[in-house]
């Protein structure tokens, strides 16, 4: 991999572009988010409460984006749609 490919890769402080991620790691970032989530909306200051409520949308969105038909489980709807 060339230097630049690095750098797209590595993207800026904000995270690597959720598009260059592979599906693996795309679903590791967000278990990450997911996990941090409370912590961070209880007592992260608002810099960071930001970046996390950004990176998650980047994150899901690229999520959605990939797999459009996702297999909903039944179980989890609390109304018919």
């Amino acid at each position: 991999m060339s230097d630049s490919e690095v750098g797209d890769r590595v993207g800026t402080e904000q995270g690597i572009d959720p598009a260059g991620l592979a599906d693996d790691d795309l679903i590791r970032e967000l278990g990450s988010l997911h996990r941090t989530r409370l912590a961070t909306l209880r007592h992260g200051p608002e810099a960071a409460l930001a970046n996390h409520l950004r990176r998650t949308a980047e994150l899901e969105t690229e999520y959605l984006a990939r797999h459009p038909g996702r297999e909903v489980d039944p179980h989890r709807l609390t109304q018919d749609f």
